[in-house]
């Protein structure tokens, strides 16, 4: 008789727990990056009449008779389900689309959270604003020039430097490719101005010096006569100015004598050779780079007193090929390609996270610069965290160690910048559980009340 109220007792219990687990679930049905619960029940020990008794040639086999104690609570699982993506616009929100977890510090103590609504302190170090824990990752280091990320180093803050400087570079390669007329008019010696300009292509280009300052660099193509595939070159840095600038080329040298070179080219219109007053002939089938120095304005001058030149390369393409080359066809003559990869002095504006997770400065100069990456952590069983508040986890017995690295690695997701993960909390499953748990409950509790009606009703007999 007892049995039954224990029973009853051990399932009110349990389904108040599973009770308590459904109103968390709907508590935090608007929390960001949540992971709803989920409760197993399994039936206690019981208690054994009779044991089981193995057949004989005479009868057959008995079943054991046993009377069960009750109910306990076999697991609390978390459900690590794919929350739904809401856009928010935040720059600085990330949702992760598949497994992983945001590695987080406080101190020397590790957190890992599916939150992603991050923000920036006054120290420019990305944060959860929430409770200031630093969320963690990779920093870019110049290497040769480049902004490199290292993830196999450990794990660091990650600090974006708003409004710091990116310092002015001098030009060092020019880019530069065109069409040239064929059917433009040969140029004469002593030709005037006018039909020097009929039979000329000029380009011009903005460049920056070491100060970060604007230069413009003149390229125009001319006609000669003699050779109906040859064009004389002439390449001045700020014409207006080109007596101080005092322009000069060469192939593989910067010793040139003079600004102007030679571009000839075959039959199908293709770079046949391209000659200058110092080398003479290029190299046939190599890249034809013309190494141009000129003199910088308002500059130190050198060692030896002399005023300060820049040097940069002129890349006009491969010989005998027709991509991003000067070539020569009976077509308008134009500018195809041109490209240069100086620029001027610049402040971070903005910054931006891809799916990897790679955070990209924008400076106010136009250029783009690796800032680092976010780190993803990952774990054998993820249902074996510990819930540690604050939207957070920690590692347990039974997680297994974090394994920290890029996304899209080893099972970790990408990410989406500028939205969150929603949490995962299905109404329509918790209301339907909550009904079940009820009715369990109430169930629990008629037992406890019939098996005391019973109890009463043994009493009575005495009486």
């Amino acid at each position: 008789m007892m049995r039954s109220l224990w029973a009853g007792v051990s399932g009110m219990q349990n389904h108040q727990t599973r009770m308590d687990v459904i109103g968390n679930n709907i508590a935090n049905v608007n929390t960001t990056g949540f992971k709803k619960g989920r409760v197993d029940f399994q039936d206690m020990v019981s208690q054994q009449l009779s044991g089981a008794a193995a057949p004989t040639t005479e009868v057959g086999g008995v079943n054991p008779k046993e009377v069960g104690l009750g109910v306990q609570t076999a697991a609390i699982h978390n459900i690590f389900t794919q929350g739904n993506l809401q856009s928010t616009g935040v720059g600085t929100d990330v949702a992760i689309q598949g497994n992983g977890f945001f590695c987080l510090k406080n101190g020397e103590k590790s957190f890992y959270t599916r939150n992603g609504a991050f923000g920036v302190d006054k120290d420019g170090t990305l944060v959860n604003p929430a409770n200031g824990y630093r969320v963690q990752g990779w920093m870019a280091r110049e290497m040769n020039g480049e902004m490199v990320i290292q993830t196999a180093a450990s794990p660091t803050d990650l600090v974006i430097p708003v409004g710091s400087k990116d310092p002015a570079r001098a030009t060092q390669n020019v880019n530069f490719a065109c069409n040239l007329n064929k059917n433009t008019p040969e140029i004469p010696e002593g030709a005037n101005a006018a039909d020097i300009a009929r039979g000329t292509w000029a380009t011009e280009f903005k460049i920056y010096d070491s100060f970060g300052n604007e230069h413009n660099l003149a390229v125009s193509f001319t006609r000669v006569t003699g050779n109906p595939n040859r064009w004389r070159a002439t390449v001045n840095v700020d014409p207006e100015n080109a007596d101080y600038t005092q322009t000069r080329v060469g192939l593989n040298t910067t010793n040139g004598t003079t600004n102007e070179f030679f571009v000839e080219f075959d039959n199908m219109g293709t770079l046949r050779r391209v000659t200058d007053s110092v080398d003479g002939e290029s190299n046939p089938g190599g890249e034809i780079i013309l190494q141009t120095s000129f003199t910088v304005p308002d500059a130190n001058p050198d060692a030896d007193g002399n005023p300060y030149r820049q040097t940069f390369n002129i890349n006009l393409g491969t010989i005998g090929s027709m991509r991003n080359t000067v070539t020569q066809s009976a077509s308008k003559s134009s500018t195809k390609a041109f490209a240069q990869d100086g620029y001027t002095l610049g402040y971070l504006d903005n910054f931006k996270i891809d799916s990897s997770g790679i955070i990209t400065g924008v400076y106010s100069n136009g250029t783009n610069r690796r800032i680092g990456q976010i780190a993803l952590a990952s774990f054998t069983n993820q249902s074996g965290l510990e819930k540690a508040g604050d939207n957070t986890y920690v590692e347990s017995n039974n997680s297994g160690a974090a394994n920290i690295g890029e996304s899209g690695i080893a099972g970790k997701g990408s990410l989406l910048a500028g939205a969150l993960e929603m949490s995962n909390v299905d109404l329509t499953d918790q209301f339907t559980d909550m009904i079940v748990t009820q009715r369990g409950f109430q169930s629990n509790a008629a037992t406890i009340r019939t098996a005391d009606t019973l109890l009463e009703t043994v009493l009575s007999l005495k009486r």
